[in-house]
């Protein structure tokens, strides 16, 4: 169930995709919650230099590692513009971080990109359940997948 604070949250995502997008990278943004609801990390995709491990929900899962006690992990919400890819949702499973809040699929960026004639990538897009187990999932948020749906367009036309 997606709740108002979740909405804030995840429009402060969709302006870190925007802050990505002026930065001529992909458009993705994410911010790491405590159980207190205090943002404690927040990053956008930095892998327009080549480095296509630079993605948000990574980064977040190191900064949890390095930061947080396990129990700590546990009870923090990840929130984010676009669904985890397998990479980002092994990280997200393995420092044992808790719900996963997202506004826009994996299934839709799929859709997005084949509608823009963008070829597929190398790895396969995976629903986060298909990657990790126990782990509270919620999303998309159709009202707001509009406005990434909007973000990748951008993106993608500034390429052609």
């Amino acid at each position: 169930m997606i709740s108002d604070v979740d909405l804030k949250h995840l429009e402060r995502c969709i302006e870190l995709a925007q802050t990505a997008l002026e930065k001529g990278d992909e458009p993705f943004g994410s911010i790491l919650i405590s159980a207190n609801g205090e943002v404690l990390f927040e990053d956008h995709n930095h892998v327009a230099g080549g480095d296509h491990t630079q993605h948000p929900e990574f980064a977040l899962a190191r900064w949890a590692a390095e930061n947080m006690t396990i129990e700590e992990r546990s009870k923090a919400t990840v929130y984010t513009s676009g669904e985890h890819c397998p990479m980002c949702a092994a990280a997200h499973g393995w420092v044992g971080l808790g719900r996963i809040v997202y506004a826009s699929s994996s299934e839709q960026l799929v859709q997005w990109l084949s509608a823009l004639g963008v070829s597929p990538g190398r790895v396969r897009n995976l629903p986060i359940q298909d990657v990790i187990r126990d782990t509270v999932v919620d999303g998309p948020v159709p009202e707001l997948a509009e406005q990434v749906c909007e973000l990748h367009q951008q993106f993608y036309m500034k390429k052609r």
